[in-house]
């Protein structure tokens, strides 16, 4: 029987740790490469890329391509995506680099410890509903399991890496190195606290992640891409 009990308390220690860390913090970055202030914060986006409880996406604006340089990677959903963080977070102005955290927070990107300090409260936020994303053939699959509350679900498809050599603009000269930019902005429909699966063909970009978002803006629930479905 002592056996038994221990083994129970292993299984129930384990289980809510890794429940959690399944749950990545959302980091998004809002940018463009004719914005000179911009490159620091996609310094930091790139520290953050490979962290395993960081979802960090770069989102490519559309308002700076009116000047001498056109964003190669903007991205009309992107500037649609920070206008709504815009109403959701009551602030009167869109700028770069913003970095919104977790749909809560939104932050100067280029300031590390503000970053951090964000990162480190949503990560005390329980996830509302677990999360899959596998592909299956040509097909992306998106599994969410049963919960409390409502949502979005959203299919983000993105390029790990994304190089530009910009000839004009404030960052003329410079060859830009960005992380994780943004492809593709797909909803995919409600979620209403039902299990589900969606399965849709994969987004532009050479990855993807999947998110659920309620009507306020707050991310409840998100999941990478995870190995081959059969």
């Amino acid at each position: 029987m002592r056996a038994l009990l221990l083994a129970l308390a292993g299984l129930t220690l384990l289980s809510a740790p890794v429940a959690a860390a399944q749950r990545p913090v959302v980091v998004e970055l809002f940018t463009s490469q004719s914005c000179s202030s911009c490159p620091p914060a996609e310094a930091v986006l790139t520290d953050l890329r490979d962290q395993p409880d960081v979802l960090a996406l770069g989102f490519h604006v559309t308002y700076w391509n009116r000047l001498s340089w056109r964003d190669t990677v903007s991205l009309p959903a992107a500037t649609d995506r920070q206008e709504a963080y815009a109403r959701t977070l009551g602030e009167t102005r869109v700028f770069t680099p913003q970095m919104v955290i977790d749909g809560r927070r939104s932050v100067l990107g280029s300031q590390r410890g503000e970053v951090a300090a964000a990162i480190a409260e949503a990560r005390r936020a329980s996830p509302v509903a677990a999360m899959t994303l596998v592909r299956k053939g040509g097909d992306l699959v998106v599994g969410l399991g049963a919960g409390a509350g409502s949502g979005r679900i959203v299919l983000v498809g993105f390029d790990r890496e994304v190089r530009t050599a910009v000839a004009r603009g404030e960052n003329a000269g410079h060859d830009l190195v960005q992380s994780n930019v943004v492809r593709s902005v797909r909803d995919l429909g409600g979620w209403t606290g039902a299990a589900r699966t969606v399965t849709q063909p994969a987004p532009a970009g050479s990855d993807a992640a999947v998110l659920l978002q309620a009507a306020d803006g707050r991310i409840l629930g998100a999941a990478r891409l995870t190995g081959a479905g059969s």
